[in-house]
């Protein structure tokens, strides 16, 4: 019987401090394989120094397409590249970005969940938004162990609660306690491999780049009546129950908390631009109104007068509602 040797970490705003405390902490003798996604640009700002300093006693490799996997090594994430496990070795995928990132944690942990099944321990650490909940639930249904940052311990504890809310955790803890929990976790045996759900399959197949149509989306997602932020398509929701979940025809896939997000900002974009030509307006039927005094058309110019207000008080509504849209959110507790 195989122990857990295949860890997956993911992380995002806030996650470096607890990922130098895990990986600080682990053995140099620890009989697995260790792979990480950080919402962070990878290029520019030394992440890779950055890990291999914290790691100490175990090597880290940037990923790299067909890298064989070895015990006992750090694997991070290349720029602008899904990773993806696959039997042995790595896989760099172009598929479309999932939640507006590539790479995203949820692809790294479904394609972990498919190759290896209960051999895998997820971790989530602190981040924004909700990559990781549906790989983390992935990983749960293929056999796999999950482990979370608690939410109070995280900077931003969005991504540590998402997942708490998505699947059924081993473990909620500190992050500073994080690596000691994976050291003794990685010496168990992991249990029987079981059949592995179609729809993670076709969706780790989406992220390393193979092509989709809505024949076989249909089979893991319904439509549904939203559109895609980023190609304009006709999005399907996932019909897996826990987190909701969307994909469009491209591929593109978003949590339900992210396309709300990405829903906002184009909200307020069509605000500020609705306000800007009912400005205009405003000021052009203002200038007509005061050309038909001058040349003493006094009916023509109090038509456009009153059409001038009415404008200025659509104006004021929008204005209004853009100024509302930018008050800070109340605290959650």
């Amino acid at each position: 019987m195989p122990n857990r040797d295949i860890i997956v970490i993911g992380g995002s705003s806030g996650a470096t401090a607890p990922l130098k405390d895990i990986l600080g902490s682990l053995p140099a003798d620890i009989p697995a394989a260790v792979f990480i996604v950080l919402h962070i640009p990878a290029r520019g700002i030394g992440i890779l120094s950055t890990v291999a300093a914290a790691a100490g006693r175990l090597p880290v490799k940037q990923a790299v397409h067909g890298l064989a996997i070895e015990h006992g090594t750090i694997y991070l994430a290349a720029p602008d590249h899904h990773l993806l496990i696959v039997e042995g070795h790595l896989v760099l995928g172009r598929g479309p970005r999932e939640n507006m990132v590539r790479p995203a944690i949820d692809a790294l942990f479904r394609s972990a969940a498919l190759a290896y099944g209960p051999r895998v321990i997820g971790v989530v650490l602190s981040g924004f938004l909700s990559d990781g909940a549906a790989g983390l639930e992935a990983i749960k249904r293929c056999g796999g162990l999950a482990v979370v940052q608690e939410p109070s311990d995280a900077l931003a504890d969005e991504m540590p609660r998402r997942a708490l809310e998505a699947s059924s955790v081993d473990f909620c803890v500190a992050g500073a306690k994080i690596g000691d929990v994976l050291a003794e976790l990685a010496s168990g045996q992991a249990g029987e491999a079981g059949p592995v759900p179609p729809d993670i399959q076709l969706e780790v197949q989406i992220a390393a780049g193979e092509r989709i149509d809505s024949e076989a989306l249909s089979t893991i997602a319904n439509p549904a009546a939203l559109t895609c932020p980023s190609c304009g398509g006709v999005l399907s929701a996932l019909k897996a129950e826990h987190p909701l979940r969307f994909r469009c025809q491209v591929g593109h896939a978003f949590g339900a908390d992210v396309l709300a997000k990405e829903q906002e900002s184009r909200i307020d974009e069509a605000m500020r631009v609705a306000l800007r030509i009912i400005d205009e307006r405003v000021q052009l039927v203002r200038r007509m109104a005061e050309d038909a005094r001058r040349h003493g058309r006094s009916a023509v110019a109090e038509m456009y007068e009153a059409r001038a207000e009415e404008y200025r008080r659509y104006s004021e509504v929008i204005r209004q509602a853009v100024l509302k849209s930018l008050d800070p959110l109340p605290m959650r507790g």
